[in-house]
């Protein structure tokens, strides 16, 4: 393809590191933010047509990245077309209209050549990431998730087998999973209506396959493109992003030992119309925090006198270690402005647990319609064994089986955490969840702690950690651990503070 380009100055003079803002503490690949930077800056102007890049020795110098890193970046700057690679003559951008031509240009190798195609086209996210880190380490942190080595999988099993044997009856399979799903729905509405003092029928109720699920489905018919909606900072960054991908403009509100601020709430929607709250009200995420009681009543009155909705998300209701636990938004609300969603069997295997959503009867029928698209099949076996198992009470057995251990874990884990990090850190101890919220108090940099620990055998996942120019802090989850575990991990925790200050 021969391409005449307009003359440039020498590429390194180009200020990029002015233009070029890359995030690593933000959980979207560092290739993939260079992607979308230069995109902007060519957008925008700041690179023309025909500008010559530096070479990728002496550019990730100036961005201060890894070479394999900007490589990838620029493969993949090229196959969108914003950038050609020419061999010996250097890396060069294009313009809008070069770009189209470039994805019409077909080359012909003799009158029998076969046709080249360019690849598809499709939409990429500039939100959506996948923030899930894989390490073989032996020893990893996370941010509260369930010990699956307790998951009692015999008993499951021969439910589930004894299930799939039972004998054929004369019903149809549409109408044998008719019965079951409502079979499952009244029993679990019943479940939550007992364990979490909320007043619903099966009529008030979705189940989905997951949390993350209901989320989005929620999401989809709440939120509109430019919809303004309140979130808590710091706060969960799966929802963030799904509320952000939906078209909603975050507005941030901080949180304290009483949970998020209604006093800043008020601010806001005397301001500007509000669409939606999101809050993680019980168990606040990442912090731990549990909205105050006066804060509770502050939130409906605002939800009622402003119209907005609360989206109330109680995704660790399971694991609570006090006797009188606190009860959602949901089960004080008496004008229908909180849509409450959570999951259920997070200490079951993969497969088992649940997501739901309780709302308003005319929201559950239309989210109904959505989730047949995403989720058309019901697994009825399934629907069967935890129906049984809400019925005989196992679940009940099962939960105080599982609080009990993790309790025991939360203890042992604060007793390490005092003994090991005494004046390098400040915790609350929660009264449930899975994981410490735990702020440092000597100023350094966690991506080098994440590193030296990496060196030492033990591995933070960036989803976890939590740094602003006021703020550093880590979540940590310890009910995946047991004793020893917890012992070697917390020791390298340590050790590599020492190592890094």
């Amino acid at each position: 393809m021969c391409t005449s380009f307009i003359k440039m100055d020498s590429p390194v003079q180009i200020p990029f590191k002015s233009f070029i803002q890359l995030k690593p503490e933000e959980s979207t690949a560092i290739y993939l933010q260079i992607v979308f930077e230069f995109i902007k800056a060519i957008q925008i102007g700041l690179l023309p047509e025909g500008t010559k890049l530096p070479g990728t020795r002496i550019l990730c110098k100036l961005l201060e990245v890894n070479r394999n890193t900007l490589i990838k970046a620029f493969q993949d700057l090229e196959l969108q077309g914003w950038i050609e690679i020419l061999p010996n003559k250097g890396t060069f951008i294009l313009s809008e209209k070069k770009q189209k031509n470039k994805a019409e240009f077909v080359p012909i190798e003799g009158e029998n050549a076969s046709k080249i195609s360019e690849p598809f086209t499709f939409k990429r996210s500039t939100i959506l990431e996948n923030p899930k880190e894989i390490s073989t380490l032996p020893y990893q942190f996370n941010d509260g998730l369930p010990d699956l080595r307790l998951v009692q999988t015999d008993v499951l099993a021969r439910l589930y087998v004894s299930k799939l044997k039972r004998k054929k009856n004369t019903k149809t399979w549409e109408q044998i999973q008719t019965q079951s799903h409502l079979n499952f729905k009244t029993q679990f509405s019943n479940f939550l209506n007992l364990t979490r003092g909320i007043r619903i029928s099966t009529s008030n109720l979705l189940t989905t396959t997951s949390h993350e699920i209901s989320l989005y489905l929620v999401t989809k018919l709440l939120i509109s493109p430019g919809d303004k909606v309140v979130v808590a900072s710091p706060g969960y960054y799966m929802s963030n992003m799904t509320l952000s991908d939906s078209g909603a403009q975050i507005i941030t509100i901080p949180v304290d030992k009483d949970g998020i601020d209604t006093g800043h709430l008020r601010q806001i929607c005397e301001k500007q119309s509000i669409r939606l709250l999101y809050l993680t009200s019980n168990y606040h995420y990442p912090t731990t925090t549990s909205l105050s009681a006066k804060r509770r009543m502050e939130v409906l009155e605002l939800a009622n006198k402003y119209g907005f909705v609360i989206l109330e998300d109680d995704y660790d209701f399971d694991f609570h270690y006090d006797n009188n636990p606190v009860l959602p938004l949901a089960a004080l609300d008496s004008n229908e402005r909180v849509v409450y969603i959570g999951s259920f069997g997070r200490s079951l295997p993969a497969g088992f647990g649940y997501g739901f959503i309780a709302a308003p009867s005319e929201f559950i029928k239309e989210l109904e319609k959505h989730q047949n698209i995403l989720e058309p099949e019901i697994d009825v076996i399934k629907e069967q064994v935890l129906t049984e198992w809400i019925m005989e009470g196992e679940v009940h057995r099962l939960s105080k089986k599982n609080k009990k251990i993790y309790k025991e874990r939360r203890d042992y884990f604060v007793s390490l955490l005092k003994e090991k990090l005494d004046g390098k850190i400040k915790f609350q101890i929660p009264l449930r969840g899975l994981a410490i919220w735990v702020e440092w108090l000597d100023n350094f940099n966690l991506i080098n702690l994440q590193k030296q620990c990496i060196a030492n055998g033990l591995f933070l996942p960036k989803t976890i950690l939590y740094q602003t120019k006021n703020l550093t802090a880590t979540r940590l989850g310890f009910g995946h651990l047991d004793e020893a575990e917890m012992e070697k991990a917390v020791a390298i925790l340590s050790k590599s503070l020492e190592e890094i200050i």
